[in-house]
């Protein structure tokens, strides 16, 4: 490791670090109001940032870049609905939180079909999260270890405790503030990374392009409407859009910035500029994996086998022996930024979900604010602890995204049928909803672990689709039942 690299990525986790603890000592960050939603005063470009670094993650920096390496422009899709699913958001999303009174996204579960429904939203969305964190922590650790030799479990323990901290402390001040500062660092890198990569392909670019486009690198996969077991272009396309409006529509991480903007017109801002600012940023992401490929074909026998056995690792590599000076920590930092930026929103608006679903609920309904603080820094802590662990169980899986994408889509394959049911209807009664959701459930566990003619990622959409019609079939049988 180059002296210059450590000393940008060392001076960048350590202003980050100390930059978000300090918001402990801003007014506007006290009690339960500032810790949640920052008093509903921080300005929406703010917000914006932080929406599109929370959607942005160590995820997106290196496991994007290492699928497009290994097949083709398949994950992009993913990126397309994103601008369709941030209008519906801004539209209906909304207003509908910032009339809700309260910063748990699960309290409408809960005003529609009772106590049930809301534990079993902010359920599976600690699970989910917890979950993503510990992918995330694992990614950034990956590249860390290639360039200071340390163990993975160390790396994952080190970057868990400083973001936990600066999320315990600063609260969603110090989530947003941070976040945005991040994104800037995260785009930066990424022009960077392509530049370099553009200017030292070894056959020229036209070369380059030139064997992209015959070896298919582009594509965005098989449009075929007969295989549904693939990660085809149709299964990325229906997955996308179920999970972009799960992530929009009823994901505390992004409802609850919702919540901390001015007012309703600023917040419908905000989400469509940082959800649209993702689309051609992801593109760059892709790019960056197409370029690579390009890049080390062009010079055959300059990749490590042992590298290129697992994908996830190529990006690094190429970031440890390939950048200049200066150049390679940026780009580490920019990683760390992007790996930071969506841990910190997932301890901060976990943290919200336990204090407001269950601390609040079922322990301590007149809890003082110095009580909500407490649980909140506590929960905070708990989630940090309860990530590390996660990620030290993905160390050595072969492809993070797929797996990523699959606990994603069977974790919340129920959350957001059940939410569009209550939206959709007032006809359906709490027990049909519950009803409805069991069916969901086993229509999930079914795609997932017992059929083989259609992938793993398609279970949110089956299950969000017969967990709608069956509530809306049960619905319309009570009716008749009773006009009989």
């Amino acid at each position: 490791m180059r002296a210059i690299d450590l000393f940008i990525l060392a001076a960048y986790l350590a202003g980050v670090t100390v930059f978000g603890c300090s918001f402990y000592f801003r007014k506007n960050a006290k009690g339960t109001a500032g810790f949640v939603a920052g008093g509903g005063r921080v300005p929406s470009w703010a917000i914006s940032l932080s929406i599109f670094a929370t959607y942005v993650s160590s995820i997106s920096f290196l496991a994007l870049p290492a699928k497009a390496f290994a097949s083709n422009w398949n994950a992009l899709v993913l990126s397309f609905t994103v601008p369709l699913a941030a209008i519906v958001a801004a539209v209906a999303f909304v207003p509908l939180y910032r009339n809700l009174n309260s910063v748990s996204a699960y309290a409408f579960l809960e005003k529609r079909f009772g106590p049930w429904a809301r534990m079993y939203g902010s359920v599976c969305f600690l699970v989910m999260q917890t979950a993503r964190s510990g992918v995330i922590l694992y990614l950034l650790a990956i590249l860390l270890k290639m360039l200071f030799g340390w163990s993975v479990p160390a790396i994952i323990l080190v970057v868990g405790l400083a973001t936990c901290v600066y999320s315990m402390l600063g609260g969603v001040l110090a989530v947003i503030w941070t976040d945005a500062i991040q994104s800037i660092v995260l785009i930066a890198g990424t022009l960077l990374c392509i530049g370099v990569l553009v200017f030292t392909m070894p056959d020229g670019l036209a070369a380059s392009a030139s064997r992209i486009w015959a070896d298919g690198k582009i594509s965005l996969g098989s449009f075929s409407l007969s295989d549904w077991s693939g990660e085809t272009f149709w299964v990325t396309f229906f997955y996308a859009i179920f999970i972009n409006l799960q992530n929009l529509g009823i994901d505390q991480s992004f409802t609850q910035r919702y919540i901390s903007a001015k007012d309703g017109r600023a917040a419908a801002k905000s989400v469509c500029f940082g959800c649209f600012l993702y689309l051609p940023v992801t593109f760059c992401f892709v790019a960056i994996g197409t370029l690579l490929w390009a890049y080390y074909t062009g010079r055959p026998g300059s990749l490590p086998d042992e590298v290129a056995a697992v994908t996830d690792s190529v990006f690094p590599y190429f970031i440890v022996h390939s950048l200049p000076p200066g150049v390679t920590g940026l780009l580490v930092a920019a990683i760390a930024a992007a790996a930071m930026s969506t841990i910190s929103t997932t301890l901060n608006s976990g943290a919200t979900v336990i204090m407001e679903d269950w601390f609040r609920r079922y322990v301590r309904r007149d809890a003082s604010e110095k009580a909500c603080v407490t649980v909140l820094r506590a929960s905070t802590v708990v989630l940090g602890i309860a990530s590390v662990a996660i990620a030290f169980a993905v160390i050595g899986v072969e492809s993070a995204l797929s797996t990523w994408w699959m606990l994603q889509s069977v974790l919340s394959g129920g959350m957001l049928g059940l939410f569009l049911l209550g939206w959709a209807s007032r006809r359906v009664s709490p027990a049909q909803a519950g009803v409805a959701t069991l069916l969901g459930m086993a229509t999930v566990a079914w795609v997932v672990f017992f059929q083989k003619s259609f992938h793993p990622n398609l279970s949110i959409v089956f299950g969000t689709s017969v967990l709608l019609l069956s509530g809306f079939v049960l619905s319309r049988l009570s009716k008749v039942r009773d006009c009989a």
